[in-house]
């Protein structure tokens, strides 16, 4: 089975057969298939009611996530799933004394069975899909497949230095990742080394050349200015600029030996629109190391994953 982030399936032909009548979810209950719908209220007493074309869809709290039963899991994993897609396989059929029918269905499982026959076999290194689900200060936290969470820590999200993970991300988006730790069924993702090196990035660019970036940082020596997410470079002092804002900015050197772009900025515009989506040098597959600066610089910068 192809594990995916909460909403992969939704459209999905096949999903809309399972979900449109009750014939369909008592094939999905004998098949054991995982399925999608759109979670549309959650009880007084953290039931999930699910949006079924065809008949009544509940999950029971403790059938909402794995950990709630066990109490390592809190109820807002719940609550927060309202108007939001989620899996689930279907538990039992029932027909009530009017004809109608409710279908008894279980997230729980579907995060069990990703658990056993996806997540656990992860290892460092590999390349995967994720979903934004929320985002906090320090970093964002994606849904590796069927609800389950893990998280990308702000320093991990690019090599250019961010204030916020919503510089680069939004909620809902779908991005790659890449493992870099498991621990116990806990996956630990990062995202930077997937955005190409310095000298890929650098190659799209060329001296005496003008470009958009963002200020990252302003310091007393210069100001930092994002020309991609893994690459940044430096420019003269300038009053008036402060991060965030959008500039143009004139390409006065590039040196690779020393991982250097000089800058000088021409212009300052108002602060930057929605995050672009991610320009991925590495789409799939598995990667052991990962170096990011040129061969012939001082410093060495890479990623081990192990």
């Amino acid at each position: 089975m192809n594990y995916k982030p909460e909403g992969a399936l939704t459209g999905t032909a096949e999903n809309i057969r399972f979900i449109s009548s009750p014939e369909g979810l008592a094939e999905a209950l004998e098949t054991d298939a995982v399925l999608e719908a759109r979670a549309v209220m959650c009880t007084s007493s953290h039931d999930l009611i699910v949006e079924l074309p065809c008949c009544k869809g509940i999950i029971p709290r403790e059938e909402a996530a794995l950990g709630i039963a066990e109490g390592t899991t809190r109820d807002i994993a719940i609550i927060s799933r309202v108007n939001k897609p989620v899996a689930f396989r279907v538990r039992e059929l029932s027909l009530g004394a009017d004809g109608s029918v409710t279908a008894v269905l279980s997230r729980r499982a579907a995060q069990e069975d990703c658990m056993r026959g996806y997540v656990s076999a992860l290892r460092p290194g590999d390349i995967i899909d994720a979903r934004i689900t929320h985002i906090e200060q320090f970093g964002c936290f994606v849904d590796i497949g069927c609800g389950i969470p893990s998280l990308i820590p702000i320093d991990a999200i690019s090599v250019s230095r961010i204030s916020h993970p919503s510089d680069r991300f939004r909620c809902g988006q779908y991005i790659r990742a890449v493992v870099k730790s498991c621990d116990n069924g806990r996956i630990c993702l990062s995202h930077k080394e997937l955005l190409g090196t310095w000298a890929e990035n650098a190659e799209h660019f060329s001296a005496g050349e003008t470009v958009s970036g963002i200020v990252r940082s302003v310091e007393d020596y210069g100001i930092f200015v994002e020309l991609a997410p893994n690459l940044a470079g430096l420019a003269e002092p300038r009053e008036n600029v402060v991060p965030g804002q959008c500039v143009s900015a004139y390409i006065k050197a590039i040196l690779p030996d020393r991982m250097k772009i000089k800058l000088v900025i021409v212009d300052v515009c108002e602060e930057h629109d929605t995050p672009a989506e991610p320009v991925y040098y590495i789409n799939e597959g598995h990667i052991s190391e990962w170096r990011y600066s040129p061969e012939n610089a001082p410093k060495a910068i890479t990623t081990v994953f192990e």
